[in-house]
């Protein structure tokens, strides 16, 4: 089988390892709104949603160019069930500006959906070519849940506590939703790089076997949780 290797190995960073393993590092603009008085909508920037009927959320809100392959793993987790949205950088250069820190994030059809949420899981990407996976945020019981099936599947995952690349900030994107606490969930460009042929536009569109194990071991982990959703708040209009 081509690609990351399945292990079972698990180890918790400290966080200074988490931290020289965060892409983004200085933000251009502190909020959408600045963004948007510079960067052109279809021209340097695309905004991509659906709603789904779960309850739950994917995020990929440093898509495209800005951390390349986060837009496509996050649409696949989403599947049609979970709604999904992604902002995606498609400057031919300079994406890295349009990184928007996830406590700072507030394009107004991405705060839509997070407030209609009860689950957000918010996928972004690091540096580092070890193929790693540090998951942060502040739901602890699906974070471990996401854990457990990273694991079964073969991948490096580590949690990563500390403040500014855990998502504890109660701000953070992925902790708006309804139940006050959610997932982020950080890929190293190396594991990113198994995930498709390349990281280029094109490359990407050619998902590799790691991409499917990667973003089906999601999808089985938050399964559970969709159900508990439709469990306690039933759909209106029916027997």
């Amino acid at each position: 089988m081509n690609g990351v290797p399945y292990t079972n190995s698990f180890f918790r960073a400290d966080d200074s390892y988490c931290s020289n393993y965060h892409e983004g590092q200085l933000d251009q603009y502190t909020n959408f709104e600045n963004l948007k008085r510079s960067e052109r909508q279809n021209t340097d920037y695309r905004i991509h949603y659906r709603i789904g009927c779960s309850g739950i959320a994917i995020l990929g809100i440093h898509g495209g160019e800005i951390e390349p392959g986060t837009m496509r793993i996050s649409d696949a987790i989403a599947g049609q069930e979970h709604s999904f949205y992604a902002f995606e950088g498609i400057k031919s250069r300079g994406n890295q500006s349009l990184h928007i820190t996830s406590a700072h994030f507030d394009e107004p059809i991405a705060m839509e959906i997070v407030c209609v949420s009860e689950i957000i899981i918010s996928i972004h990407g690091c540096t580092g070519m070890e193929p790693m996976i540090f998951l942060g945020g502040l739901d602890v019981e699906l974070k471990q849940q996401i854990l457990q099936e990273l694991q079964k599947s073969g991948f490096q995952t580590t949690e990563c506590s500390e403040s500014r690349f855990g998502g504890i900030d109660y701000s953070n994107i992925c902790n708006l939703c309804g139940r006050g606490m959610g997932v982020q969930i950080e890929i190293s460009r190396g594991l990113r790089t198994l995930m498709f042929r390349d990281l280029t536009p094109e490359g990407r569109r050619y998902p590799t076997e790691v991409f499917t194990r990667f973003t089906q071991a999601i999808r089985k982990a938050i399964d559970p949780f969709a159900f508990i959703y439709f469990e306690t708040h039933p759909l209106e209009g029916t027997d």
